[in-house]
């Protein structure tokens, strides 16, 4: 874009030449922008040095615009309302809005505030939201600006904001025809004897637990690795593994072959966050999505 033009001129005086082309006078056009009359007088002078042309010729009617000054009447009656939208502050309506909203985060977080975002997208056509599939570059992908809005247990990058959505317990789901399925809570032993279905979320982890046995010292047992934890669940059935899933997931499970046991208190809850680039923070349309998802998900 050329702006060899623009260079030479003070575009803060875009204000008072509408002002002084519509009111075809010094006077009234200074109380019209707030300025004193010789501010504006002088204001005038420098738009005829500028534009090469007097715009405003007395006459014994009073002023009269040049037929340059209705040509630049007419071009500002378009370009002022744009400067507005485009100097002013930014609002967002989701009603007529038409934006796309990026997320990544795992199966766990696309079930758990899938429905709630659905039902609330229902009434705002115009929106849109995609969970992108999770992998373990989630973090570069935010900080390159591929997802609006990452879900997770940890926060590796401290260029990152991240806030707590909330505290997540687990649980250990098994068959109900296995042997522990008959206690409240497994014991860290319990836990540690069996053959475990893992569902691997980061670098071939499942890491707000295998993070945890690692502090400890500890190993569980991986039979199997699965990526999404709803694999993990249908695995479960007819055999002797067992799968620390999130409760909030398990917690809606209607299905006899299955039972639900508390995992060693060992197992701490995980932390889990949203986290976006610091450069969205004060983004309208941002905002909203986060307030949106914060609503949901106290609402899980």
């Amino acid at each position: 874009m050329r702006t060899t033009q623009l260079q030479r001129v003070d575009l803060n005086l875009l204000v008072a030449l509408a002002a002084l082309l519509e009111e075809r006078h010094v006077s009234r056009a200074a109380d019209r922008i707030g300025l004193s009359q010789p501010a504006t007088s002088r204001a005038l002078q420098r738009l005829r040095r500028t534009l090469d042309d007097e715009l405003l010729v007395r006459t014994r009617d009073g002023y009269q615009l040049t037929p340059r000054a209705e040509r630049i009447q007419r071009e500002l009656a378009g370009i002022l309302p744009r400067l507005e939208v485009l100097f002013g502050t930014e609002g967002f309506d989701p009603a007529t809005a038409t934006d796309d909203f990026r997320l990544m985060g795992t199966d766990f977080a696309a079930t758990i505030f899938g429905p709630g975002l659905a039902r609330r997208l229902s009434d705002l056509p115009g929106i849109s939201m995609t969970f992108r599939q999770w992998h373990d570059g989630v973090f570069e992908d935010v900080s390159h600006g591929l997802v609006d809005l990452a879900f997770a247990a940890v926060s590796i990058d401290p260029t990152l904001r991240s806030e707590l959505l909330f505290d997540e317990r687990f649980v250990c789901l098994m068959a109900a025809a296995n042997p522990l399925a008959d206690r409240e809570a497994l014991s860290l032993q319990d836990f540690l004897g069996v053959a475990h279905v893992v569902v691997d979320v980061l670098q071939g982890e499942q890491s707000a637990v295998d993070r945890r046995l690692t502090e400890l010292g500890l190993h569980r047992r991986a039979t199997l690795s699965v990526p999404y934890h709803t694999a993990a669940i249908l695995a479960i059935p007819e055999t002797p593994l067992v799968a620390t899933l999130p409760e909030r997931l398990v917690s809606t499970l209607d299905n006899p072959a299955l039972k639900v046991v508390a995992a060693p208190p060992e197992v701490e809850p995980m932390p889990y966050l949203m986290t976006w680039h610091p450069r969205l923070d004060d983004d309208p349309a941002q905002r909203w999505l986060r307030d949106l998802v914060r609503v949901v998900a106290a609402q899980t």
